[in-house]
């Protein structure tokens, strides 16, 4: 009798459990949708204003890393409730690879804030959204996941659509500077889309050579060291320029008051955060390619947000791009769905 009933739970607990997934795997979309399109409008105006740290707009991406303090304190309490041991869960492994992403991580950031402070939003996000075809690459090498013939075409695409920015980036750069900080920031955004490709299949490794069940707890504990780590990282060239004691002076003197300049910082670091723990968080309920995927779908939402607030003109050669961008995404999701479908096929003959 207990057997039968136990057989009758099995689908039931097996449903909830994807259930569970399916709104972790909406959850961690969301904030990242939040904070991919709020947090790199906000640090686009901290320039426009005024601002010139490229290492707090770094900073900035991960110190609101204290907010994990509060999901890691529920979680403790409620495992001190069921009279389980609340304990730290991440291995030696884990802490070690965790401040490795970390450095990563921080070095990762400084190089799109570098991007975003000479490039405008439209064309920062466009180049961003190579990271995608970078996440192929190295997921390809370091979590040995298959390339098809549809996520070649997705990294063609996405290429020719970075070249052509490239060629046309005269008719985007801003008036009054150089040419030279402008290719500049081209360039550091295009390499801060490789690293931020490295690093999503690598944390996906890192799972995988953990050498224990990864639980959300786990994940959050290992979300809060990588993220203070990357702080740590840029807490460092801030405090030997002493970009610390200019943000009173920087205050003073930006165009839009020194109250909307705190307000600004202080919502780019919450949603900036919510950024990494939705990036970290997809990896952790799916896979580094579904991160890659719906950050590549989030562009046009940028591009929007851009045009809308920050008056960018969007002309044909950002059209363009944007095409191959949304033309690519569309041949890497179909590849994704082919798979299973094919999986079916090889089963049954």
């Amino acid at each position: 009798m207990d057997t039968e009933l136990g057989n009758k739970n099995e689908p039931e607990q097996h449903q909830n459990k994807n259930r569970m997934k399916l709104f972790l795997v909406f959850l961690n979309c969301m904030l990242m949708a939040i904070g991919q399109v709020t947090g790199p409008l906000l640090m686009r105006i901290y320039y426009l204003h005024g601002g010139k740290s490229n290492w707090l707009g770094a900073w900035l991406l991960t110190a609101g890393f204290p907010i994990l303090i509060i999901p890691i304190a529920i979680s403790y309490i409620r495992a001190r409730a069921r009279e389980q041991a609340g304990r730290l869960l991440v291995t030696k492994w884990l802490f070690g690879a965790s401040a490795i992403l970390g450095v990563l991580l921080g070095l990762d950031s400084y190089l799109y804030s570098f991007g975003m402070s000479y490039l405008p939003v439209s064309v920062s996000s466009l180049l961003g959204s190579s990271q995608l075809a970078f996440t192929a690459i190295f997921a390809y090498i370091v979590v040995k996941h298959k390339f098809t013939h549809y996520s070649i075409n997705a990294v063609v695409l996405m290429t020719f659509g970075s070249l052509i920015l490239g060629f046309h980036m005269n008719g985007d750069k801003p008036r009054g500077e150089p040419k030279g900080k402008y290719i500049l920031g081209f360039f550091m955004t295009i390499g801060g889309a490789a690293l931020h490709g490295f690093l999503m299949p690598a944390l996906e490794f890192t799972y995988l050579k953990a050498g224990k069940a990864i639980t959300f707890d786990l994940v959050l504990q290992v979300q809060f060291l990588i993220s203070m780590f990357a702080t740590l990282f840029c807490s460092i060239p801030m405090i030997i320029n002493k970009d610390f004691q200019d943000i009173s002076k920087e205050a003073a003197e930006f165009g839009l008051g020194e109250t909307k300049y705190y307000t600004i910082l202080l919502i780019a670091a919450i949603v900036l955060q919510f950024l990494v723990i939705g990036s970290l968080g997809v990896i952790f309920s799916s896979t580094s390619l579904l991160g890659g995927l719906v950050s590549s779908l989030l562009v046009p939402v940028q591009q929007a947000f851009a045009v809308i607030f920050l008056k960018e003109v969007f002309n044909a050669e950002k059209g363009m791009a944007l095409a191959m961008c949304l033309w690519g995404f569309a041949s890497y999701l179909y590849g994704e769905y082919q798979k299973p479908e094919a999986n079916k096929e090889e089963s049954t003959d």
